[in-house]
């Protein structure tokens, strides 16, 4: 038997089918493996609703993917990373000299905060909002300013743009919608006017991972920026939507001059062979997109109404996570762990909200019972 092939077989034969046949990918290879290189991730052990995962697992055209380039495993990514980034370009309109890849869209975050940090840069942030733009600021000691989100939960854009105004030297912007952990879009047309007006030393990093989920009319990426405003980097990640979130995927797109700034923070072969066949693969694969979105939409309308049913106050979500009303979050928290089910981390100030990512419709039925057991006994 030749490598490649034994390669597939020992690897098929060891996978489980375990989602659901209703969610069962259609991108499926015309060999007599293609069944089990559909096997999705294992409902086995506890619910898992902390992290923002696509609960489908990675395409089964992934799956084939990172089989077949198994046997290449040993060498380093060349010319797989060059025409990841080609691909990714022409998807966008751009030139790959637009594009850096990234360990997950978060290694593009660290790149930008460091790529600026100097005596003097201001960190503008929401709040609350995804940490590790924090946190990668924390070693440089910058001028921090967090701005709460307004009684709407969206940036609250005029106090932000306020505070950049009063930054004395670079001043680096971060932008996340769909926000984490709220799930809420901060209208688009307000981002683009003050982007517009912004003068050269305020600096945009827009984060996009959840752009794939907003179905809300009138919000655009602003990817649109990047031919005209050197000023502006938008951050994208394959763990999301494409369902590659242990692979650790990301990229960012700017004007080739900022791309550059932010290389020279790059880790030094920060893709693998892999992931980049997973990633390549997924993009082709539009049955396995279309029904992850088509899966998280059901699920987080079966939620969102038992949440109504309920009385349970929520925030209407453009995201794959809800966050609504449960009181005292860490002892939610411990509960739902008694029930085998993991639900998200306290993000303060919002510390009576809890964020629950979405499974699948099936999970989410099942996650739904429990609640409502919770809200008979007065837990929410």
């Amino acid at each position: 038997m030749e490598r490649r092939h034994f390669l597939q077989a020992g690897f098929a034969t060891a996978a489980l089918a375990t989602l659901p046949r209703r969610f069962a990918a259609d991108s499926r290879a015309a060999d007599p493996l293609a069944e089990l290189f559909n096997v999705r991730a294992s409902d086995d052990g506890p619910l898992r609703l902390n992290s923002n995962e696509n609960p489908l697992g990675i395409a089964s055209s992934a799956r084939r993917a990172v089989i077949e380039k198994l046997v290449d495993a040993n060498r380093y990514p060349g010319a797989e990373k060059r025409a990841l980034v080609r691909r990714i370009a022409a998807m966008h309109g751009v030139r790959p000299e637009n594009i850096v890849m990234g360990n997950g869209s978060t290694e593009v975050l660290q790149m930008m905060v460091q790529a600026l940090a100097a005596p003097g840069t201001r960190l503008v942030i929401p709040d609350p909002t995804f940490e590790q733009v924090e946190g990668y600021a924390k070693p440089f000691n910058l001028d921090l300013v967090k701005v709460p989100l307004t009684s709407a939960y969206v940036h609250d854009l005029a106090r932000m743009e306020a505070a950049a105004r009063e930054g004395r030297g670079a001043v680096l912007v971060y932008v996340c919608s769909p926000n984490n952990p709220t799930a809420s879009i901060t209208p688009t047309a307000a981002v683009d006017a003050w982007i517009q007006r912004a003068p050269d030393n305020v600096w945009f990093l827009v984060d996009e991972a959840y752009i794939h989920f907003v179905d809300a009319s009138g919000y655009e990426s602003a990817l649109k920026w990047i031919g005209k405003k050197p000023n502006v980097v938008v951050a994208r990640t394959f763990s999301k939507i494409y369902g590659m979130a242990g692979m650790r995927l990301g990229y960012g797109v700017a004007h080739p001059d900022t791309i550059r700034k932010l290389d020279a923070f790059a880790a030094d072969s920060n893709t693998n062979i892999l992931a980049l066949a997973a990633a390549d693969a997924t993009l082709d694969d539009q049955p396995y997109l279309r029904q992850a979105r088509q899966a998280n939409d059901e699920a987080r309308r079966i939620l969102c109404d038992a949440l109504e049913e309920m009385g349970i106050t929520y925030i209407p979500s453009q995201a794959n996570f809800v966050m609504y009303q449960v009181g005292d979050t860490k002892a939610f928290q411990k509960r739902m762990r008694d029930r085998d089910i993991w639900v998200g981390r306290p993000f303060p100030p919002m510390l009576e909200y809890n964020r629950t990512s979405i499974g699948t419709p099936e999970q989410m039925g099942r996650f739904v019972e429990v609640l409502k057991d919770f809200r008979t006994r007065s837990w929410v």
